[in-house]
């Protein structure tokens, strides 16, 4: 089964209306509803509660989408790689500054 994508997707590789260069291929489920989203601030615009980052500990969740081939990934799997491990689509090296959004 394709996982769902919420919010302002602008294409069918998972980029947002804030996020767009061709780098930006992931999305992420989010800790606290389980559910895909481009971007924090997808999130943060179309759910109806607050985002909380995946705890310490939370490394092998599948939780990283990658846009390209639609595999997921655990979170280490995401963080090591600077790109998918499948597929070998780039992953934007910004997104690390991002990262104690999504990640404790």
């Amino acid at each position: 089964m394709t996982p769902v994508v919420h919010g302002p997707t602008v294409d069918a590789q998972t980029r947002c209306i804030h996020y767009r260069t061709a780098l930006d291929v992931i999305a992420i489920r989010f800790a606290c509803c389980g559910e895909y989203y481009p971007c924090h601030r997808c999130h943060e615009e179309t759910a109806d509660h607050a985002s909380r980052p995946w705890p310490a500990g939370s490394r092998d969740e599948l939780a990283i989408l990658c846009g390209v081939c639609w595999t997921e990934l655990t979170l280490d799997e995401y963080v090591e790689a600077p790109q998918c491990p499948h597929c070998s689509a780039a992953f934007n090296p910004v997104c690390a500054l991002h990262h104690p959004l999504y990640f404790e």
